[in-house]
């Protein structure tokens, strides 16, 4: 038995995921860091053993309601764990952010500045006080009632509901109707109602048009069809309902992602007329702060808004609450965020912003004693950016925290005070502890992965740059931080595209379209999820899983049966399970905590009914096939050519420990990109493709992206051009052509520093970027 005082976390027996009965010993009041490449386990360590217990423990220390719900959440597979103290885990997945979250939701910068402006506001002669609340977009005492607190409203106008006038409504003139029968029905109603449907739709009179599109009654007629000559005509009772409606109701209610897709097309989005786009009240509006309304200090970036509140003057409590304010934002701009802006809508923000914002208000939280669990905080940071996050990490530590991050960055591993590496492959082949311990032990380690890189003292092999074929012009750019930035991108290259964050990266390479002169064929592979449920997954998303569900229907078994393919499918009625749906989760809701999801109580997760499961290839049922990693699953089908292509691509791209029906709930950002990247592949290419990459080596061990840059490479050499916006800088080291952005974030960027080759880009005066390409152009890592 260890004392209540035991300074290790020590685990015992943890069998979670991939994780071989593993032991292991981990000190608190440390930064320990989990390495290992891709899937080798050391999430399955961190996250789904360390801090899934600690958060157990706290379930089972509330309310029996939420005790009986853990049951259904499940306890992780371990032995025991002893010294463990609560836990806060930062993950990078993302919650769902609505449009209503924002920079300010989430790190409470927004209900200090609505105290400020309640408490301490200039209010107009004669005006009433108002609460914090009635500062809020998010409440009914603070939203503008027209647009309900969302500052824009949508609209539609004749010129988007009806492209071509030309067209006779017949003809389809009104684009936005829906098609068959409902369309149709449309058509015969107006008809009924005694509307020319044959004529072209210009030369009907403006009033008539303008009631057909715009009009909110909903007249009843008798409709009498006229269809195929020899089928019964039925006279029906129809309703009218105008294409704004239609268009408008579609928008608001539609579950259809599709549809709701095809409805925005023929919306245009404004700031709404009421508030100007302040998403507020006038009586909010009417009070100032240092001469200015909430709405302005709120689209200020963080670094100005704390410039304006250092200026001001008052009374006491604009200043306890200035000071406030102020210490808040000095957090989150020491992370290399001072260009965000408060109302900056948290959807656009990368998974990295979004984490390093809780970290810094977990930062101001002064919590102690507790075990940090973070992953990856380091994702899409510049390594400028990366210093200034091990700052923040140490003050967590000093604060009497034990911090423990999933982490690749090699700047990270070698400022931990401990080590954990986790391998030495992915999936079966990995969750073993290779190492744990003082960082300097790991190269002592021969079969760890991350060791070769750690202590590399090679230099960076010498490698020839291509020549460009041409030339593709970008620009000028004005939008965001962008003034007038023209670049040029070689074609038939491999470029890189750097700076630090919010320089406008993201924002030059979304300017890059199939119209410029040179593209060809363009494809953009970013990191938003594959699918928001565990209905979607690695094998539905690549395709491959129609060819394993007619491997199935093939079998003898499923023909004696009349299993055709659709019965091994799980997202239709027949051959799935319906407790849950063919999700083999049901969700779980946690009162004041996000809803988990939790193994199916019936299928136990398979997804399928009993019957469905007796149907085997090759001893395998399709629960078990959708069960093996990929690696597996190219043995298996090694004699089933069209699985085999796909699954091939997906090794090609470093995905070989993923499961095939994995969730895509489960997915990390990289994972999802790779996975796009790989159907690509998969596709036979003809003529010339540019690849636009967002950071495709985030969550990558080092030994895991120099597989990806084979593939990316290859891809050049083949005769595409390949452009990735990259913060490592061994990627950087090795592109023909860099174009450094910058110098700094939000208005301190948004211009091209440099542009040239990698060695030349590494000497450039005033580019953040140049020391640390400079190092990995010069040798080792």
């Amino acid at each position: 038995m260890h004392s209540p005082h035991d300074p290790f976390v020590r685990v015992r027996g943890a069998r979670e995921h991939n994780l071989r009965n593993v032991d292991v010993d981990v000190p608190r009041d440390v930064l320990a860091v989990f390495t290992g490449v891709s899937g080798s386990g050391k999430s399955s360590l961190a996250f789904g053993t360390i801090y899934a217990e600690a958060q157990r423990r706290y379930f089972e220390s509330v309310a029996p309601y939420a005790r009986r719900l853990i049951h259904q959440v499940g306890a992780p597979k371990v032995g025991e764990i002893t010294g463990l103290p609560p836990a806060v885990s930062l993950q990078q997945r993302r919650s769902a952010p609505t449009s209503r979250s924002s920079v300010g939701t989430v790190t409470n910068l927004s209900n200090s500045l609505r105290m400020l402006f309640s408490r301490a506001g200039t209010y107009p002669e004669g005006a009433e006080r108002l609460d914090s609340d009635a500062f809020s977009p998010n409440t009914a005492a603070g939203a503008c009632p027209q647009c309900h607190g969302l500052g824009r409203v949508h609209r539609t106008s004749e010129e988007l509901l009806v492209p071509d006038p030309s067209l006779s409504i017949r003809e389809g003139a009104i684009a936005a109707w829906p098609g068959a029968w409902q369309g149709k029905n449309l058509r015969d109603v107006l008809d009924a109602l005694g509307y020319d449907v044959d004529l072209p739709w210009r030369e009907l009179p403006q009033a008539d048009r303008n009631w057909i599109l715009f009009t909110d009654e909903q007249p009843v007629v008798t409709v009498h069809p006229v269809r195929d000559a020899g089928r019964i005509q039925r006279p029906y009772q129809g309703t009218y309902m105008s294409a704004q409606r239609y268009v408008m109701k579609t928008f608001s209610d539609s579950k259809s992602q599709t549809l709701r897709a095809k409805a925005e097309r023929f919306l245009a989005s404004a700031d709404c007329p009421a508030c100007g786009g302040s998403r507020l009240r006038p009586e909010a509006m009417a009070v100032t702060f240092a001469g200015r309304t909430i709405a302005d200090l709120a689209a200020l970036p963080l670094s100005e808004l704390a410039k304006a509140l250092q200026g001001s003057t008052g009374s006491e409590a604009a200043r306890v609450l200035s000071d406030d304010l102020l210490a808040r934002i000095a957090t989150i701009t020491e992370l290399g965020l001072g260009y965000l802006s408060p109302d900056r809508a948290t959807p656009t923000l990368s998974t990295g912003e979004l984490q390093r914002l809780r970290l810094a208000t977990q930062l101001r939280s002064g919590l102690f004693g507790v075990v940090y669990v973070l992953d990856e905080p380091s994702a899409g940071l510049h390594p400028a950016d990366t210093e200034a996050l091990l700052t923040v990490l140490d003050r967590l530590k000093a604060a009497g925290n034990s911090v423990f991050v999933v982490e690749h960055h090699l700047d990270v591993m070698r400022h931990a005070d401990w080590l954990v590496d986790v391998g030495p492959d992915a999936g079966e082949h990995g969750g073993q502890v290779l190492h744990s311990g003082p960082v300097a032990d790991l190269e002592s380690v021969t079969e760890s992965a991350t060791a070769r890189f750690l202590f590399d003292r090679e230099p960076a092999p010498v490698r020839r740059v291509r020549a460009p074929r041409g030339w593709l012009k970008v620009g000028p750019v004005s939008r965001h931080n962008l003034r007038d930035v023209t670049a040029e991108f070689p074609l038939g290259a491999f470029t890189a595209v750097t700076g630090v964050s919010g320089s406008g990266k993201s924002t030059l390479i979304g300017e890059v379209t199939e119209d410029l002169d040179g593209v060809g064929r363009l494809v953009c592979v970013d990191q938003k999820p594959i699918g928001r449920t565990p209905r979607s997954n690695l094998a539905t998303y690549t395709g491959l899983f129609d060819v394993v569900r007619k491997v199935f229907a093939a079998t003898d078994a499923a023909r004696t049966r009349g299993y055709g393919v659709g019965r091994f499918s799980f997202n239709v009625a027949g051959g799935r399970c319906e407790t849950c749906q063919g999700e083999g989760f049901v969700s779980v809701e946690l009162l004041f905590l996000p809803s988990t999801y939790a193994p199916c109580p019936d299928c136990g997760g398979a997804r399928y009914n009993p019957e469905t499961l007796e149907v085997t290839y090759q001893g395998r049922n399709i629960a078990e096939v959708l069960d093996l990693t990929v690696e597996s699953a190219a043995e298996f089908f090694a004699d089933t050519p069209a699985v085999a292509r796909s699954l091939r691509t997906l090794l090609d791209v470093g995905l070989g420990y993923l499961r095939l029906g994995q969730p895509a709930t489960e997915l990390s950002g990289g994972e999802a990109q790779r996975i796009k990247l790989a159907s690509e592949l998969q596709r036979v290419r003809r003529g010339h493709t540019l690849y636009l990459l967002d950071e495709p080596t985030t969550g990558l061990h080092p030994a895991d992206v120099e597989v990806l840059m084979r593939q990316l490479h290859g891809l050049v050499d083949a005769g595409h051009s390949v452009v990735v916006v990259e913060h490592d800088m061994a990627v950087v080291a090795g592109a023909d052509w860099v174009i450094d952005l910058g110098p700094g974030g939000g208005d301190k960027g948004g211009r091209v520093v440099a542009a040239g080759p990698p060695d030349a880009v590494a000497r450039a005066a005033g580019s953040r970027t140049a020391p640390y390409l400079a190092r990995a152009t010069a040798g080792g890592r």
